[in-house]
């Protein structure tokens, strides 16, 4: 019995091991008994590649010398052989002509349409036939010549880059996504100092949404790795659209608002083979925010605004005809040495033909006298009570604002704070129009709600202001437009029962929101742009009357956002959000999230709401908010499984520090 009990016990051991107690699996290559004798590790994790130096031989033969270590600095074996995992790197060479201000690479190829019979396409690209040298193993230090040679005629004066990409993939140890890196050098090959750049825009702006950026399968996540190859030489064989970076990222971003798009036709380009359709593109903002991208920072950072060209305008502006003049005031443009003489690069004043002018967002317009809205006190909020409010309405100056003049007002009511709407003596949101409120002074006015709390309530509750007004501007001219002028919503949060004020927890961060979206405004006409106003009306009691899917803040934000990675359509009304495709990477909850909200430990939520996926009547709160992205049956049923009559045992398994904690199955190797 002693015995059976004893290899019982272990057998239970080898299966709950956890992964770093048990044995590293090798990559068919790994030699353990080279990497036990030679001076490289035998196992660690991550990629760096750095490129130390560069030159070009009178022959034209590059070299560049890099080094290629692991996360600790160590060296790391390029073949595979000696240290594990295993390698792959990519080279690109270009330079800045003189006089121009754009890489032409000298590693290229040329591509055949594969789709169509059109002619093939030079497209610059990663050197082939190069060769590896190692200086250095300890310090993973190699040269590289390349095999492609420069004309021996080359310019040694003008700024050359080097790029580099590197991968490093331990599937085979059970890291299933690639490690990468990517590093550019710049160097004038007669040993001038770099005076001539193209530092437009950094990854930095990107990460901004797209966290990280990566492309060509994620291996390329530098923008100065980018303009390496994203060159004017590059087109596209079989749409012989051009993907000169500056064109290329314009009219991505463009998508769905293309002109060329919104009047019946496509943005595409075909990559290995595979058509890439970017007509369906929203950008997660207004367009016409160019430092969204063009943000302070790069050398060149303001080139949007004082470096116009027909290539870069017309690529978002692609109805115009620089030849013939269309759409462009009927002025033919022949080349770009003019563009400044009305596109200047300082507004003179908003909205005209300067490059920030034309570009102002009529909802961000300084002309806008702004609402300013806030909540001074509320009295009588108690149990069966109607609450009198006193706030006060004022423009962006400080004077006071006639609340019958606006397009929109509203006071809100709910609670409790836990969640809104549920529990004993829950209030979903009630809105009213305070226009009869009394006073006026100073823009301050008092106003007895009709509504009543709850005889039944207890703990805390929200009263908040909404405003929003339409205004006209530039009127009288021939550019006369409406702007919607936003108030920020104003939560006053208040006791009905004499106990502790508790403000409702914040789960997401609107700064964090405005990364992507610039301004939330755009939601219900503008007047509730304050993550903290949406969980008002978006709480566990709200289902979409169409569809009845539930518009639950958590459900909803997560599934909008998860879009094209759902298993079912999240639909509301007639809109399908699984055309949504998010820019960043869904496993990083921090994106939104604020205060560790997303640990399923600190789920403040106490109600139910109605399914995700509809395989059950309701789901509880923390089941609810994973599966407004984990939507299938499977997880629904694992849910369920673990919850009963007392509730939920997420924590047990997804809890901070447990076995498959939230940040240990959302783990990213970067």
């Amino acid at each position: 019995m002693r015995t059976y009990s004893i290899v019982f016990l272990l057998s239970i051991l080898s299966i709950t091991a956890s992964g770093q107690d048990r044995p590293a699996r090798r990559n068919r290559d790994f030699n353990p008994e080279l990497a036990s004798v030679s001076s490289f590790q035998s196992f660690t994790t991550g990629v760096v590649v750095k490129i130390k130096s560069a030159s070009i031989a009178k022959d034209g033969t590059i070299t560049a010398r890099f080094t290629l270590t692991d996360s600790n600095g160590e060296g790391l074996d390029n073949t595979g052989l000696l240290t594990a995992g295993s390698e792959s790197l990519s080279f690109v060479a270009a330079f800045i002509p003189t006089g121009q201000s754009q890489y032409t690479a000298y590693t290229t190829t040329v591509d055949k349409s594969i789709t169509n019979n059109n002619p093939p396409q030079t497209q610059a690209g990663t050197d082939t036939g190069g060769k590896y040298a190692l200086v250095d193993a300890a310090t993973g230090t190699y040269d590289y010549t390349f095999g492609t040679k420069v004309p021996v005629t080359f310019d040694a004066t003008a700024t050359h880059s080097i790029g580099v990409q590197a991968s490093r993939s331990l599937a085979a140890y059970g890291y299933p996504t690639a490690y990468t890196s990517n590093d550019v050098f710049t160097f004038v090959p007669n040993g001038s100092p770099v005076v001539t750049v193209r530092d437009i825009v950094t990854e930095a702006s990107c990460n901004g949404c797209h966290n990280p950026l990566s492309a060509h399968g994620g291996a390329r996540q530098k923008i100065a790795y980018c303009v390496l190859c994203h060159t004017p030489q590059s087109t596209n064989p079989d749409t012989l659209n051009t993907v000169d970076l500056k064109v290329f990222i314009h009219k991505i971003h463009m998508g769905s608002s293309l002109p060329s798009v919104v009047a019946g036709g496509k943005y595409e380009v075909v990559h290995r083979g595979a058509v890439v359709d970017f007509s369906t593109v929203v950008f997660p903002q207004d367009v016409r925010n160019c430092t969204k991208c063009h943000a302070a920072g790069p050398t060149q950072s303001s080139n949007w605004a004082t470096n116009p060209s027909r290539a870069a305008c017309g690529s978002c502006h692609d109805n115009v005809n620089f030849a013939t003049g269309l759409n462009h005031v009927n002025l033919i443009q022949a080349d770009d040495t003019q563009c400044t003489n009305c596109h200047a690069a300082a507004a003179h004043t908003e909205f005209d033909a300067s490059i920030p002018g034309a570009h102002t967002i009529p909802n961000r317009s300084a002309a806008l006298p702004g609402v300013v809205l806030k909540v001074l006190k509320v009295d009588n909020a108690t149990p069966g009570s109607s609450p009198t409010v006193t706030f006060q309405v004022t423009d962006k100056s400080g004077a006071a604002v006639d609340i019958t003049k606006l397009t929109t007002i509203r006071m809100v009511i709910a609670g409790s704070n836990v969640d809104y709407g549920t529990g004993t003596g829950g209030m979903p949101r009630v809105s009213e129009t305070p226009t009869k409120a009394t006073g006026g002074a100073n823009g301050i006015y008092m106003y007895t709600m009709t509504s009543k709390i709850p005889v039944a309530a207890t703990g805390s509750y929200t009263i908040s202001m909404e405003a929003a007004n339409t205004v006209t501007l530039l009127p009288g001219t021939t550019q006369q437009m409406t702007a919607t002028d936003m108030a920020m919503p104003y939560e006053f949060y208040l006791s009905v029962d004499s106990s502790p004020v508790a403000a409702r927890r914040q789960v997401v961060s609107l700064d964090k929101c405005s990364a992507c979206h610039q301004n939330l405004g755009f939601i219900h006409g503008g007047s509730r742009g304050n993550t903290q106003e949406c969980v008002i009306c978006h709480n566990p009691t709200l289902t979409d009357g169409t569809s009845k899917q539930s518009v639950s803040y958590a459900t909803q934000i997560h599934s909008i956002h998860r879009g094209s990675n759902l298993a079912n359509p999240y639909i509301l009304g007639t809109t399908n959000y699984q055309s949504i495709l998010f820019p960043g990477d869904l496993r990083d909850c921090t994106t939104c999230h604020v205060n560790n909200s997303y640990q399923v430990d600190n789920v403040g939520a106490v109600a139910s709401v109605a399914s995700p996926g509809g395989f059950t009547p309701t789901t509880p709160p923390i089941s609810a908010a994973c599966q407004g992205c984990h939507d299938d049956k499977s997880t629904a049923s694992h849910a369920l499984a673990n919850t009963t009559s007392i509730g939920e045992s997420c924590a047990t398994c997804h809890g901070i520090n447990a076995q498959f904690a939230v940040d240990t199955v959302h783990a990213r190797v970067h």
